[in-house]
């Protein structure tokens, strides 16, 4: 799945984004709105971390991203 995807179903997405970075709150996950560098920035915010170890935890996050995450049950 890309970035795109992601974005465009954002709503949805904050949820595993949620289960993924517990320490992000509802209201970093508005602020970014689905921008990836936001979200970069909020990751290395919250857990004191470089950005490049941000931007490993984004893109790994990234990969698992399913079509299951964006359709209702």
């Amino acid at each position: 799945m890309n970035w795109d995807q992601i974005k465009g179903n954002w709503k949805q997405a904050t949820g595993k984004a949620k289960e993924e970075w517990g320490k992000l709150t509802d209201d970093d996950l508005n602020v970014v709105a689905g921008r990836r560098d936001q979200l970069a920035g909020k990751i290395q915010e919250r857990y004191g971390v470089a950005r490049d170890e941000a931007e490993k935890q984004l893109a790994a996050w990234e990969a698992k991203a399913s079509d299951s995450w964006f359709t209702k049950p």
